[in-house]
């Protein structure tokens, strides 16, 4: 099943395998795209992918991370998007441009500012972001937020993308609206089920309005949100304590789903966990050194990321491994048993992503219904000629994704690229290909 065509909407993909977002340093410091975005993009649209979900872009202007990643908070930005997407489109690649906004878990900054702690409610969070704290957004807020979604689908509209998908999960803006432990306001927006979730229905409501009814919009939502896992600090303690340590249920989250349905959204990409990076959403294992790395880069920020960053170099790997590596391990399709339980409850097509790299696995799912297409992004940033091995009749490449999840965090830092040495033959073969793609002339 993986290489019969798959229609959404009125756009066809020629296969069911999709790369799932995966950003990096690959724009100026404006957050305009450069040709080594445009590069990175077009190796897996020349290696048969059926369609790119691009990064998480941002919707705000200010609140913008890390620097160097892309933006779409301007119309500026539309003509070098449209190029590079032009580019891949040519190769028989669908485009789908992933629109979002990292509210309080924006994690870097030039310079300290106010606008990347704003939240669903006030409250401490020790992983995630690095302000002391986070601040309860006004109406007034809310309202501009949700205008930034609507005239930054305009320019991916107007970029000449093939659909639109907006991030309701990875711990982003929106997700900390519906999880309740996060979201604990008192007005329209806050309290019950329906509250939380209608600043996203406001959100999709605007967006429609500004792109009509033919455009391709889908959600990336979380099926469980998994609270205790990352283990963190966070604060307040919030009851029922179900809420708290746990976060939305697969009861909520088909609620979402349901009511995203009658809203007119084209499909839903189901992934879990609450969150970047968390075990659920990247399985596989936690990256100790990779994370040490970033705390150091931002301990300059505030208070909260100096003592991040002081007791994950104070404290000792084994000790700290015990503590934070919790819950970290792969399970191959992690999310597919999620992802049927949604496309059992709405009538619009699913995509499941988390733990996907081998046929047998891709082809159960598909075959089982769990879901209608399969995303990925680390396998395929590890072998970008995956399907190509398929084709061979190969069950998975000779040196596949290890699931290490380094490229997950010094993609912040570094460019991006597979950092696992037990890939490569040497350290000079794994910078060789990291830096491939990042050519600065462009090589189309």
């Amino acid at each position: 099943m993986i290489f019969e065509p798959f229609t959404i909407k009125n756009i066809t993909f020629k296969n069911r395998i999709l790369r799932s977002s995966i950003g990096g340093r690959t724009s100026f410091y404006d957050g305009t795209v450069t040709s080594a975005w445009k590069n990175f993009e077009k190796r897996f649209a020349e290696n048969d992918i059926a369609g790119i979900i691009s990064a998480t872009i941002t919707v705000d202007e200010r609140r913008w991370s890390p620097l160097e990643y892309p933006k779409i908070s301007n119309d500026k930005f539309i003509k070098p998007l449209r190029e590079g997407i032009q580019a891949v489109q040519k190769l028989g690649c669908r485009y789908i441009l992933q629109i979002g906004d990292g509210g309080c878990q924006t994690q870097t900054s030039l310079f300290p500012q106010e606008e990347d702690g704003k939240s669903s409610s006030s409250g401490f969070d020790l992983l995630f972001g690095y302000r002391n704290r986070s601040t309860e957004m006004s109406v007034e807020e809310i309202e501009q937020t949700i205008n930034n979604f609507a005239e930054a689908a305009r320019r991916v509209r107007e970029a000449g993308c093939d659909g639109l998908e907006i991030t309701a999960s990875k711990g982003y803006i929106i997700h900390q609206f519906l999880n309740p432990a996060i979201n604990r306001r008192n007005d329209d927006y806050g309290g019950s089920v329906e509250n939380r979730f209608r600043f996203l229905q406001e959100i999709v409501k605007a967006v429609r309005q500004k792109i009509g009814s033919d455009f391709l919009v889908g959600i990336r939502l979380s099926a469980i949100d998994y609270n205790y896992l990352p283990v963190n600090i966070r604060l307040p303690i919030v009851f029922p304590l179900r809420h708290y340590f746990m976060g939305n249920g697969l009861e909520e989250t088909l609620f979402y789903a349901k009511e995203l349905e009658k809203l007119g959204i084209d499909y839903l990409h189901i992934s879990a966990g609450y969150g970047f990076i968390n075990p659920k959403e990247n399985p596989g294992d936690f990256p100790l050194d990779e994370v040490r790395m970033f705390a150091n880069s931002t301990r300059h920020l505030s208070l909260k990321a100096n003592v991040r960053a002081t007791l994950l170099n104070a404290l000792p790997k084994p000790l700290l491994k015990l503590i934070l590596a919790r819950g970290w391990k792969f399970k191959p399709g992690i999310n597919a048993e999620y992802a049927q339980k949604f496309k059992q409850a709405v009538n619009i097509p699913v995509i499941a992503n988390g733990g996907f790299q081998q046929k047998d696995v891709i082809e159960n799912a598909l075959r089982e219904q769990k879901c209608d297409m399969v995303a990925m992004a680390r396998p395929l940033l590890a072998n970008p000629d995956l399907l190509k091995v398929f084709q061979e009749g190969k069950n998975e490449p000779e040196k596949p994704c290890t699931f290490c999840n380094r490229c997950t965090v010094r993609t912040v830092n570094f460019p991006l690229g597979c950092y696992e040495p037990l890939r490569f033959s040497s350290q000079y073969e794994m910078e060789e290909e990291i830096l491939k793609w990042s050519a600065t002339l462009d090589v189309s």
